[in-house]
């Protein structure tokens, strides 16, 4: 009998052959797994990333008005280093969409205002999205 559970028996087998023995090549292929996992997730993090639509121009709704049942106007800012393209939607109160125009903003700190042509009277116009376009210069 060892003096301590840490002292080995003189006559124990070698602690990497039992290893093996017993769980076989389960560590390998749990180390194998879990690289698999990690590029895996920084894949979906880097598309995620890229795909996330943050283009640089920052935008933000002033005000709307309903001028007809087939017209709109929305004021709003945009903060941009490049010239960006706006996409505004007007929709009406079942949120089904009654408009669309696309404006074509200069680079800096804008504020543009602009009509939204509809099929039927709109409940709401907001900006959905400003995209930096590349310069033709």
């Amino acid at each position: 009998m060892p003096d301590s559970p840490s002292t080995p028996m003189p006559d124990a087998a070698e602690p990497a052959r039992g290893m093996r023995r017993l769980y076989g090549n389960k560590p390998f292929i749990f180390l194998m797994g879990l690289l698999g996992a990690g590029i895996f997730t920084v894949g979906w993090g880097s598309a995620l990333m890229s795909y996330g639509g943050h283009t640089g121009a920052a935008f933000q709704v002033i005000s709307w008005k309903v001028e007809s049942a087939d017209e709109a106007t929305v004021t709003f800012q945009v903060n941009s280093s490049k010239p960006a393209v706006c996409v505004i939607r007007a929709v009406d109160a079942h949120h089904v969409e009654v408009g669309q125009a696309r404006v074509e903003v200069k680079a800096g700190n804008r504020s543009v205002t602009t009509n939204v042509d509809t099929v039927r009277s709109a409940s709401a116009v907001e900006v959905t999205s400003c995209r930096e376009q590349a310069s033709s210069e």
